[in-house]
């Protein structure tokens, strides 16, 4: 590897892939240039090469052609590459990031981490067996300096101790013809499950990130609710956390136009966003205080201020995803989010499944055995399209 320049392959180049192959090859990323690309579809690397030819000719990129492959495991022992992008269907995620650092090649793996714990314990076991090697996860929404701000004064502790959190997050929308357009999407066999697994991974983590994790989830779901598919579409659930905290989540793909709004209640006061603005209430006194030594009003409460935070920074996103990538491998800079992170998300979104399943409430740590026994009786009997992966996370299928 040159001193300053990461030679990164990226493994499936369909929607993600795609838009990570344009990001790097417009000079978004300094210091990382695609040097290879796989997938199975040839049609999509074509597509990709086509697309970096049209950016040369508008003068917008002066890469050259990255070698091609069909296999991922072709490219991570290709040696054409440092790092690599692991942009496939979520089952492959492990799999492939294993190879690659068994490889010594750096990975950035797309979310979510995995479709189980078990599988991802396994990349964070081989993680660790690397230390020299950078190991990172794309939660881009972890850039964005509203959440960043929300995570900055939970941490700081100015408004006391979280006694509440409520995430409504349904726009997520998306019409039959959404799921009907990949061979993969929306089966146990193919995906591993609904609006969970690929919609909300980033509300998901960002969720764990700023309020830490709770100890105990209760969820309710339908599966294939409002449309033809046999994974959830629509989800409600419960948590409490170690403090005695709750908290709610409620998710859906079949809401017009959908509710995007974050709410954390603390002793203190208030944290209020829908992604864009974040909306600050501060008590005078703190309600537990104000609570014990009010002896004056029947129907008092403590006095409090409402404003907007002036948050004035971008949101660089993927890209600002892969420039710490690119500055962590090159000068040993800090990432966005670490890989072993995306275990955290999972295990709630995981918890979440297992309680509907069961019907009964889940604490964590869950038992992991049990989770992956449901979820294979159910691949067992999935509707999977062809090219769907298996449980066990071989790298069989499309990316």
């Amino acid at each position: 590897m040159s001193s300053d320049t990461v030679r990164i392959g990226i493994i499936g180049v369909g929607n993600m892939g795609s838009s990570h192959f344009k990001t790097i090859s417009t000079g978004k990323v300094p210091g990382m240039t695609v040097s290879a690309i796989a997938d199975r579809r040839p049609e999509r690397t074509a597509k990709a090469l086509e697309t970096l030819a049209g950016l040369r000719e508008k003068g917008e990129s002066d890469a050259a052609d990255p070698a091609v492959f069909t296999e991922g495991s072709e490219l991570i022992a290709s040696g054409k590459c440092d790092a690599v992008i692991v942009s496939v269907p979520h089952y492959q995620h492990p799999g492939l990031s294993i190879d690659a650092m068994r490889h010594g090649l750096h990975v950035m793996c797309e979310k979510p981490a995995g479709v189980y714990t078990l599988q991802v314990r396994e990349m964070m076991a081989e993680a660790d067996r690397h230390p020299d090697l950078v190991f990172g996860l794309m939660f881009n929404q972890r850039t964005n300096p509203v959440y960043r701000r929300m995570k900055e004064i939970i941490a700081s502790g100015e408004l006391g101790p979280i006694r509440r959190t409520s995430w409504i997050i349904t726009n997520w929308y998306r019409s039959q013809f959404y799921y009907d357009s990949g061979d993969w999407r929306a089966t146990w066999a193919g995906e591993g499950g609904g609006v969970l697994l690929n919609q909300c991974p980033h509300q998901l983590d960002l969720w764990q990130w700023i309020c830490g994790m709770p100890s105990l989830i209760a969820a309710r779901m339908k599966f294939g609710k409002w449309h033809d598919i046999e994974v959830e579409d629509d989800v409600s659930a419960y948590c409490e956390y170690p403090n005695g905290a709750t908290g709610t989540f409620i998710t859906t793909t079949g809401d017009v136009p959908g509710t995007n709004r974050f709410e954390i209640v603390c002793d203190g006061g208030t944290l209020v966003t829908d992604s864009k603005t974040l909306t600050v209430t501060r008590l005078e006194m703190p309600e537990p205080e104000y609570s014990r030594t009010n002896r004056e009003k029947v129907f008092g409460k403590p006095g409090s201020t409402t404003a907007d935070e002036n948050i004035d920074a971008d949101n660089p996103g993927h890209a600002g995803v892969l420039r710490a990538f690119a500055g962590a491998v090159l000068r040993g800079e800090p990432l966005i989010a670490d890989g072993r992170e995306g275990i955290n998300g999972l295990t709630i979104s995981n918890a979440m499944h297992l309680s509907a399943w069961t019907g009964k409430e889940v604490t964590i740590p869950f038992d992991e055995e049990l989770f992956f026994k449901e979820l294979s009786s159910r691949i067992a009997t999935s509707r999977a399209k062809s090219g769907g992966a298996s449980v066990t996370g071989d790298t069989e299928g499309t990316y």
